[in-house]
């Protein structure tokens, strides 16, 4: 019980103000329907964390630390500049068109590739080795990702019925730089 319940609290206080909140909030501007959204954060992060202790560890040992900094930066600078670049999504048809992947299917795939490498990740490697109790940390670590990124579909939807979207898209791409220089530099 100490394992999920250490592994819980430590991913959702981790997860607060994090890369995959902020995405959270841009798939609920952008969709603006949050049951798939929900859904689709929950299998992606069960599939990451399911696969964060083999693959994590893996990782850690074929790419240093220093080409794993750049490759970090420079993903971040890119969604930055990919949050800059309209979509078809973001006129007042918004609601009518369908992604390509469907809402839960898009989500799947966004949420599932933002852990790889994030601080959530690396968190559930070092839990399960920690604890040897890989379901109850796994277990943990997902209700704690859900803990914090829920809300934020929820109540995101709503403010951004009020807030309109290009603002949203301009705020991430600042905080997506901001972590991307950040990652460069070496600071955090």
């Amino acid at each position: 019980m100490e394992a999920f319940l250490v592994s819980t609290g430590i991913v959702a206080l981790a997860e607060m103000g994090d890369k995959t909140q902020l995405l959270s909030l841009v798939l609920a501007a952008r969709f603006r329907r949050p049951w798939p959204i929900i859904w689709g954060i929950l299998v992606a992060t069960l599939a990451n964390h399911a696969l964060a202790g083999a693959l994590g560890t893996w990782i850690t040992t074929v790419v240093g630390p220093e080409a794993l900094r750049w490759v970090l930066g420079l993903s971040f600078l890119a969604m930055a500049a990919w949050m800059l670049i309209p979509d078809k999504l973001d006129g007042d048809d918004a609601d009518s068109q369908a992604p390509r992947f469907g809402v839960f299917g898009t989500t799947l795939l966004a949420f599932f590739l933002a852990e790889m490498g994030d601080k959530t990740q690396i968190a559930t490697v070092m839990l399960a080795a920690q604890y040897q109790a890989w379901f109850w940390v796994v277990a943990g670590t997902t209700l704690g990702m859900m803990i914090a990124n829920a809300p934020v579909v929820w109540l995101g939807e709503k403010i951004t019925r009020l807030v309109p979207i290009r603002i949203v898209h301009l705020v991430s791409a600042v905080v997506f730089a901001a972590l991307g220089t950040a990652a460069l530099l070496g600071w955090g």
